[in-house]
């Protein structure tokens, strides 16, 4: 009631002036109003704010100071509230102060400022308005304002000394709830995101950056095969280029075929891919055809020569699959994909989406290739840093697994070795690799926050298993059948923030030593 009583602060105020100075009779009649509206809000989220003990917007918020201060403002621990006021951008709302700026010096009797009080609440009791339109434009206009907020602080980071951008430039807001219809709505129809990446697509020279900062949230499906080889670095930012480097690739690729699977290949190699292909996606029909299987043994067994220092280890073949199906899709739009005979595409059509997939996929794993070298230890040393990052951020989980028996090797590894593609649906994978592509600094280290946004989620099943079995049950099989692109925005939305708010911390990530 902080607000409320404020207004009606200044309404006394200005009540007991106008007796003397008929020129505040505006102010009076603008304060009645405001007092007005202020108690309506006030009125209907009282008990919600009384249950929960929190203001509902994370702007409000009495737990900690929101906001960071300006680059370039020096903020000393001994300063005064004013000049830490100064030093932040986002964080205060400046009318409430404004408000109550010019009346600090008066002083008014706390009789006459109750009275003045009390008459606005019977006045506005006895109103004869309809008070439910009025709270529905208010609120109306509350979510108009909330929806705003992270707009403007995503522009006020983008531009810093120097017109530097800063190393979070191109990520969303504080993640707030979803609304899924609202949300699927934007993904499905949003054709000014598409002509926006169509824009870019014509560019002669494609600004990479600003292609990142749009493609974080999801990539329209038109847009999302030449947005994937840009991103991977394997189209050209100059289209002066692009045709050239496109046909030089994949006359390249052609010749490894034929120098490496055509020719005598290594036995001990090709019988494990040999192996790993008729298990990969066994519900999905596509990956069932002979014409399907063939294309991927050739992509894995030619990455797997020619990177020997890790080889082919199991869990390759489920990351060629995303490119796989947003190549076809480009070459078929608007077919169902699951049951499409490929044999139907004529044959330069399939080498098409066989090279640009075996190009893709090997850009896409540079930044992981120590996941897969002998004993994987990249996989190792990111297992245990989501230890110790789920110990900081939910020490209860952490301690309720550890007294079960349950060692993060057990279930991260696989999310950990094939990116989740087996946890989740494919077409969230495809909407997840939407912004692994678009992670400026590598998704390598964003994917360690996604599979600890990923864990976090199921925390209130997880305390409620009470046996190594049911916890391993549910890790292992986690429920995500009927999980849409939604979903996944909430989920990198969750992992952005871990990132924000663990990331730079101090002795964060040192695995192996206590909290302090």
């Amino acid at each position: 009631m902080g607000y409320v009583t404020k207004s009606y602060f200044v309404y006394a105020k200005c009540h007991v002036i106008s007796k003397t100075f008929s020129f505040y009779y505006f102010v009076v009649q603008q304060s009645y109003l405001e007092c007005s509206l202020l108690y309506i809000i006030m009125e209907s989220h009282q008990p919600e704010h009384d249950k929960n003990g929190l203001p509902d917007t994370f702007w409000k918020t009495p737990q900690r100071v929101p906001g960071r201060p300006q680059r370039g403002v020096e903020v000393m621990s001994g300063s005064s509230y004013q000049q830490f006021q100064a030093s932040v951008n986002d964080a205060w709302d400046l009318g409430d102060d404004e408000i109550i700026s010019g009346i600090a010096e008066t002083k008014i009797s706390k009789a006459i400022s109750q009275t003045a009080a009390l008459n606005v609440i019977n006045s506005h009791r006895n109103s004869t308005k309809n008070v439910k339109t009025v709270k529905t434009e208010v609120e109306g206009e509350k979510e108009k304002k909330e929806d705003a907020v992270p707009v403007r602080r995503s522009e006020g980071r983008r531009s810093g000394p120097g017109g530097s951008a800063g190393p979070l430039r191109h990520y969303p807001g504080r993640p707030r709830a979803v609304r899924l219809s609202a949300l699927t709505s934007r993904e499905e129809s949003s054709e000014s995101k598409l002509e926006r990446f169509q824009q870019l697509h014509d560019s002669a020279v494609i600004n990479l950056d600003e292609l990142k900062q749009l493609s974080w949230s999801g990539i329209p499906v038109k847009a999302r095969a030449n947005t994937w080889r840009l991103l991977a670095g394997y189209l050209p930012a100059n289209t002066e280029r692009r045709t050239e480097t496109l046909e030089r690739k994949r006359a390249d690729y052609k010749h490894l075929v034929r120098q490496y699977y055509d020719a005598e290949r290594d036995d001990d190699t090709y019988r494990q891919i040999h192996i790993d292909i008729p298990r990969m996606s066994p519900l999905v029909a596509l990956f069932q055809q002979h014409t399907v299987q063939v294309m991927f043994e050739r992509i894995l067994y030619i990455w797997a020569i020619r990177h020997p220092a890790s080889g082919y280890v199991q869990g390759i073949n489920d990351l060629v699959t995303p490119f796989f199906m947003v190549f076809l899709q480009e070459a078929i739009p608007g077919e169902e994909l699951d049951n499409y005979p490929l044999d139907k595409l004529e044959e330069a059509q399939r080498d098409v989406i066989e090279a640009d997939s075996f190009w893709c996929l090997s850009k896409f794993l540079d930044s992981i290739q120590d996941n897969y070298i002998f004993a994987q230890l990249g996989i190792q040393y990111k297992v245990n840093q989501l230890k110790d990052l789920i110990r900081r951020i939910d020490l209860p989980l952490h301690t309720h697994l550890q007294n079960h028996g349950v060692d993060y090797l057990q279930f991260s590894f696989r999310w950990m070795n094939n990116l989740l593609t087996r946890e989740i649906p494919l077409p969230c994978t495809i909407r997840l690799w939407d912004t692994y592509l678009a992670e400026s600094d590598g998704f390598a280290t964003f994917q360690l926050y996604v599979c600890a946004a990923f864990l976090l989620h199921w925390r209130e099943r997880l305390m409620l298993e009470r046996d190594f079995q049911g916890l391993m049950i549910l890790l292992q099989n986690v429920p995500t059948q009927n999980w849409t692109d939604s979903n996944i925005s909430v989920l990198v939305a969750e992992a952005y923030r871990l990132k924000f708010a663990f990331a730079d911390a101090p002795n964060h990530l040192n695995a192996g030593k206590s909290d302090r």
